[in-house]
């Protein structure tokens, strides 16, 4: 019976006004509701938007670990991108990720929700072009602007320093990765070093990351505790000893998701890198 009555209150909402019935056409209004329905867009509309003007976020937005807005999450509702969750809190605007469920947005647009899409950027350039398309979008264009310059300053800054020429590879409970990602290589390129398994690299055990023999290591953030068997490959007392003092902390959030904090990362792992080379 519930989804029967879900069904219909989405039937309802989908329903043409008549032509005879029709008001004029209004002029565009900036949207007070705002609900994003995944994890990287909710990142750009809480730094884009005060809490009055936001519905709600993903609920993955809360979690510290995921997300670089945790803190301001947790001062507005939350969704879990489903159409029950659009159709009992009716935004009038909904932000979703071009890379999420199709199915999900091909419901919304039938069933007439106003809806924009935007790509998960994987360069700082892309970064630029969707924080304008959005903020446009939003009528939040100053706030835009002002997230992109602070971001292209730290980036300047970054630049102006001489290269490190460090190669890094990551390592971590799943042993040696091949490479986390064009935003991965974007934050270590604007720190001053490179990412070492793009050099090429057989397998992705101890061996493997000794034939590399990268100069220093990106560990997991906070480090990693425990008596599992993806533990033990993490802290391999070769690798320890290999690379004692000479290991660096980024976390995944910094780069999962474009956003202009991501400057913010690659300041912060340029730092560490300084201090263990």
């Amino acid at each position: 019976m519930r989804r029967a009555g879900i069904a219909l209150a989405i039937a309802a909402l989908a329903l043409p006004v008549s032509a005879g019935s029709a008001p004029p056409p209004a002029p565009a209004k900036l949207p007070m509701r705002v609900m994003s329905i995944n994890q990287c867009t909710d990142q750009l509309v809480l730094m884009l938007l005060p809490p009055e003007r936001i519905a709600s976020v993903t609920w993955l937005s809360r979690d510290p670990l995921l997300s670089l807005m945790a803190a301001r999450a947790r001062g507005v509702a939350v969704n879990r991108g489903e159409i029950e969750d659009v159709v009992r809190q009716q935004p009038d605007l909904i932000v979703a990720d071009s890379f999420g469920s199709a199915a999900t947005r091909a419901a919304l647009r039938r069933f007439g929700f106003p809806m924009i899409e935007v790509a998960q950027p994987q360069s700082f350039d892309e970064i630029r072009a969707t924080v304008r398309t959005l903020a446009a979008r939003l009528g939040a264009v100053e706030r835009g602007e002002a997230l992109i310059a602070g971001m292209d300053a730290r980036l300047a800054e970054l630049a102006r320093r001489p290269a490190l020429d460090l190669r890094v590879a990551s390592w971590s409970g799943d042993g040696l990765s091949r490479g986390e990602g064009a935003l991965y290589d974007a934050v270590l390129d604007a720190a001053g070093a490179r990412n070492a398994a793009k050099e090429g690299v057989a397998g992705t055990d101890v061996e493997a990351l000794l034939a590399l023999n990268p100069d220093i290591l990106v560990a997991p953030v906070g480090g990693v505790v425990g008596q599992s068997l993806r533990d033990r490959v993490a802290r391999h007392p070769l690798v320890r000893k290999r690379w004692a003092g000479r290991q660096v902390s980024v976390s995944p959030r910094a780069y999962i998701c474009g956003t202009p904090l991501i400057a913010e990362a690659a300041a912060d792992l340029r730092a560490q890198l300084e201090a263990a080379r």
